[in-house]
């Protein structure tokens, strides 16, 4: 039974709680790990709305299941709350404005993903109460997917191993199926310790630990010329000695993000940035320590699920917008490079128009050149069947992770993009549950993908959540 009128009614029925759970998590960006006051707030609807709860999940404060139904498979929706740093940012302004100076915001839109994706899960629930079908709806809210991994850690605890499905959704420029392509990436901190002497009376008397740091960064960048041309690696210096100059700095800190097009490739890069590391160790007679904070996976792609879902997006339309979106959303493009709006329409392989909105659904085959990054999201996608949307919540051309997407967090045009998108998740939902033959198309895909090795995390198993990563 896959009726998705009724679905969709249900999405109506709740959809202004919801679009006000958005707008507060909007008002109370938390980073990584710190995300108290939004997983309280989506605690808090979970129970409103009668979920059985599970708090606390993979040791991780901040991470949340909120399970409903009985027997049955396990349709799993995944949600993220989390902010980024330094993006505070007025709401329904097309110009920098921040709120507070140096603070946080939703430069991602998770404010936005993790109320739609609890939205369909509510509606879902709704739905298989009143037709009496048997089945699980389980809203998994998870935090730090911006660096760090969360998902991957709830993975690695098992809090995935009886769901059958995972369906989950990203802000975007455009309405489509998300194509199934991310970076594997690892966060490490290279930590350098020397030996402090006065910079002028015995510089001989002094082992740098800045100096490493920035002969690792020469070394790393002289790296670049010889990895893969789609692989990425970025870094940020997080302690730099101490702001004496007339002192030899006896402590440093750098955090690298390597990132490959697949699990082998990035773990192989990661040992060659550690032997930079070790060799600017060598060269500055200092010790250095390497710490993994964090790692993901990348994505397992699955062709029946985003073939039904494509079918769904199709039959539901993008979102309509009305001339007061159009408006805005012109306003924002007007802030925006014409490379930066060119290079969005160069991610979906479809001729550029002047259209300020996304009013059309993008071809499941357009012939992509996707913009891509990395996400946790990728560690449930080999374990369990996985697929994604992504909905127009923002002006076309808006890179994100910036002020911009934070500026466009609480439009009207992102409102309508969320609950569209819920839809879209929850009918994604009910047809696996309604055809046991897509649901075991699905699984055998999956299978097929991964091998015969299966997943293996790419976290050591000694690497605990980094719950202080924000604050180090």
């Amino acid at each position: 039974m896959d009726n998705r009128n009724d679905l969709w009614r249900h999405v109506d029925a709740s959809k202004e709680r919801f679009i006000a759970l958005s707008e507060r998590v909007w008002g109370m960006p938390e980073v990584c790990y710190t995300e108290a006051r939004s997983v309280a707030e989506h605690v808090a609807e979970l129970r409103h709305q009668g979920f059985r709860i599970t708090e606390n999940v993979a040791e991780i404060p901040t991470a949340v299941i909120g399970e409903a139904g009985e027997g049955g498979p396990v349709i799993a929706f995944l949600g993220e709350y989390d902010a980024l740093p330094g993006l505070s940012q007025e709401a329904g302004v097309a110009q920098h404005a921040p709120i507070e100076d140096g603070g946080h915001g939703h430069g991602c839109g998770h404010n936005l993903l993790g109320s739609a994706a609890l939205l369909a899960a509510t509606a879902m629930k709704d739905w298989l109460a009143e037709n009496k079908i048997p089945g699980r709806v389980r809203y998994y809210g998870c935090p730090a997917e911006e660096g760090g991994a969360a998902k991957a850690f709830m993975v690695r605890a098992g809090a995935f191993e009886d769901a059958d499905v995972a369906i989950s959704w990203h802000p975007s420029s455009f309405w489509e199926v998300t194509p199934p392509l991310s970076l594997a990436n690892t966060r490490a901190d290279f930590v350098f310790t020397g030996r402090a002497a006065h910079a002028a009376a015995s510089p001989h008397l002094g082992r740098s630990a800045l100096d490493a740091v920035e002969l690792m960064n020469v070394g790393v960048n002289y790296m670049r010329e010889h990895m893969p041309s789609d692989a990425r690696v970025h870094y940020a210096l997080l302690d730099t000695g101490g702001i004496a100059p007339n002192v030899v700095q006896a402590h440093a800190r750098v955090r690298y993000s390597i990132r490959a097009r697949d699990l082998p490739g990035m773990l192989e890069l990661v040992q060659r940035v550690r032997k930079i590391a070790e060799g600017a160790a060598l060269m500055t007679e200092t010790k250095m320590e390497m710490r993994i904070v964090s790692a993901v996976s990348n994505v397992v792609g699955n062709g029946p699920l985003e073939h039904a879902m494509h079918d769904i997006l199709e039959e539901l339309g993008p979102p309509h917008f009305d001339d007061a979106d159009k408006d805005f959303a012109r306003q924002i493009r007007a802030t925006l490079s014409p490379q930066e709006i060119a290079s969005s329409w160069r991610s979906i392989g479809l001729a550029q128009t002047d259209a300020p909105l996304a009013d059309f659904t993008v071809p499941l085959d357009a012939p992509r050149n996707p913009m891509i990054g990395s996400t946790d999201v990728g560690d449930v996608s080999w374990v369990v069947p996985t697929v994604q949307a992504h909905a127009p919540t923002v002006a076309i051309g808006t890179p994100f992770h910036t002020w911009q997407v934070v500026a466009q967090g609480k439009a009207p045009a992102a409102h309508k993009a969320m609950i569209q998108v819920a839809k879209a998740m929850a009918a994604t939902g009910a047809a696996v549950l309604s055809n046991p033959a897509l649901m075991e198309a699905a699984k055998a895909d999956l299978k097929a993908r991964v091998g015969a090795e299966g997943y293996i995390s790419p976290l050591p198993t000694e690497v605990k959540p980094p719950l202080t990563m924000s604050v180090a």
